[in-house]
């Protein structure tokens, strides 16, 4: 299968990220069936907020586009 990069839009953020043919072909290979909701900064820092005891994913007051 071929993969083209594709941009996205974080969740938390309202950032768009790019969702590289190699990402998705990982993603592919692990049997992911879903895209990432996150940009990779908003991924780490939720990543680090579970790894210190908390459910909730950080806020930021960035508004939504």
């Amino acid at each position: 299968m071929s993969y083209e990069d594709r941009t996205l839009v974080c969740r938390d953020c309202g950032n768009a990220f790019i969702f590289t043919a190699g990402e998705q072909e990982f993603y592919s290979q692990r049997g992911f069936l879903n895209d990432p909701v996150r940009c990779p900064t908003c991924r780490s820092e939720r990543k680090q907020a579970r790894a210190n005891g908390s459910n909730a994913a950080p806020r930021r007051n960035v508004p939504r586009k």
